[in-house]
């Protein structure tokens, strides 16, 4: 089952890399802006997760750059993640406004979450 979980993680990479999708184009300052507005969200996830996958693909099309943590490869992400976040579910997205911090789990959640920044900025 290890074996089969290992291929099928490289091969939804593969495919991630080959049809990577391309980014909204904006004029300078609103990408500034936009950039500005995410400069504060992580992105906790495991990278051949197909759930992240998505996220990171959703991101990509909207031209929304995020500081994504390896929960799976860096174990002070993933105990992050686990204490203060309250779980290891990724993908998740820690959302820091002022001095509060949400932690945002669902992928279709996260998604909308990016489309209503992208549409503000």
């Amino acid at each position: 089952m290890k074996l089969v979980r290992w291929i099928l993680g490289r091969l939804i990479l593969i495919l991630d890399f080959i049809f990577t999708p391309r980014s909204k184009k904006r004029a300078p300052e609103q990408q500034a802006a936009l950039d500005a507005a995410t400069s504060s969200l992580k992105l906790y996830q495991f990278k051949a997760c197909p759930f992240c996958v998505k996220v990171r693909r959703a991101a990509k099309r909207e031209g929304i750059k995020l500081a994504t943590r390896d929960a799976k490869g860096d174990e002070q992400y993933r105990q992050e993640l686990l204490e203060q976040g309250g779980k290891i579910k990724v993908p998740c997205l820690r959302i820091e406004q002022q001095d509060k911090v949400t932690w945002m789990y669902e992928s279709n959640d996260i998604i909308a979450y990016l489309k209503e920044l992208e549409q503000a900025a």
